[in-house]
């Protein structure tokens, strides 16, 4: 298990290499391969594509790792998210411009939409939330996270958090002041 991690994290440090000096979709894996030195075989038993690498370093650079925490809420955990994305960003700011399938911005929304989910109940108490509600504040979210921080001044994350808040909160009392007023 050690050496697999050891390969893993070797690959995903080529990659992060390779990344900032080529775009995404003109690094193969037989440049990461050639990056660290090894053969396309040893890529492939740990990985499926080049996607799918992407994908680990988020998942074993932060979810594993908060995974091992417990939030109070959802914001804690966008506090995280957004401190590690923050702090990441010259890698995130191009791992999310990959489109597609089995790509980073599909993973990532995946990835969010349980803690959105969760979310969007506590915060439209008394009001069906359907998966309707659900896909639109999921892409809502993960499109607002890629233009903060695709954006060259993107502010911190703590102001991030609290204009992303807001905007949900204010959604939801205007919704719910609408229906009432209906009744």
């Amino acid at each position: 298990m050690a050496d697999s991690n050891i390969t893993k994290k070797a690959l995903a440090s080529a990659l992060r290499e390779l990344m900032m000096e080529v775009p995404f979709e003109k690094i193969s894996v037989g440049h990461i391969c050639k990056k660290c030195d090894m053969n396309r075989k040893s890529f492939y038993y740990h990985f499926k594509d080049k996607y799918d690498l992407v994908n680990w370093i988020y998942d074993t650079e932060f979810i594993a790792v908060v995974n091992k925490k417990i939030f109070s809420d959802g914001w804690d955990f966008f506090l995280d998210l957004s401190n590690y994305l923050y702090d990441n960003r010259a890698f995130y700011r191009k791992a999310l411009k990959i489109k597609g399938q089995n790509s980073f911005s599909e993973h990532f929304r995946e990835m969010l939409l349980p803690i959105i989910t969760e979310y969007l109940r506590k915060v439209f108490v008394g009001q069906e939330v359907t998966a309707f509600h659900i896909n639109f504040f999921s892409d809502a979210f993960v499109c607002a996270i890629e233009r903060w921080i695709q954006d060259k001044n993107c502010m911190v994350p703590d102001e991030f958090l609290n204009s992303l808040k807001s905007c949900i909160e204010q959604t939801a009392i205007a919704i719910q002041t609408e229906r009432e007023s209906e009744k």
